[in-house]
């Protein structure tokens, strides 16, 4: 944070003098079409904890059912991580899919899929960097993009660790 504002400070110094991009200085995230989901239309298929985190991941019936059924999420899917530290909201990670959402980002990046990070109060948390988001998920194109896409067909009900 101490670095980001002294960035703010010094980019009309140093875009003047030609040393810096504003791509250089960007370390926000970037705004997008993802929309906070009805947390209550969906599905907790999985708990993931990683040492003092624990993330609930949910999305939406349609989208457990097609991924049983070997196929891939369908659009107005929503995935959400929900992150917890200290047994209280921490954020949460918003993966939404609409049809040729793919086109906003030039190579596509990750299919249709977009990301955002939310605060605990679902405003949009734009102190994190999606593209981090993107680059990670881009690896797993033979699963729609999702790390935990195996665990789906196995949920049959209760939450998979």
């Amino acid at each position: 944070m101490i670095l980001r504002k002294m960035l703010i400070l010094l980019a009309p110094v140093l875009l003047g003098a030609g040393f810096v991009t504003f791509e250089a200085l960007q370390v926000s995230a970037e705004t997008n079409r993802v929309q906070f989901p009805e947390l209550d239309a969906l599905v907790h298929y999985t708990t993931v904890r990683r040492g003092e985190v624990t993330e609930h991941i949910m999305t939406t019936p349609e989208a457990i059912e097609a991924i049983k059924q070997g196929h891939p999420a369908p659009n107005g899917t929503h995935f959400v991580l929900v992150d917890y530290r200290d047994d209280e909201v921490f954020r949460y990670f918003v993966m939404q899919k609409e049809a040729s959402w793919g086109a906003d980002y030039p190579n596509g990046r990750t299919g249709d899929w977009q990301f955002q990070w939310f605060q605990p109060d679902r405003s949009v948390n734009l102190n994190e960097n999606t593209a981090r988001c993107q680059s990670c998920h881009a690896n797993r194109s033979g699963t729609d993009f999702l790390f935990t896409a195996n665990r789906i067909p196995r949920f049959e009900g209760t939450p998979i660790e």
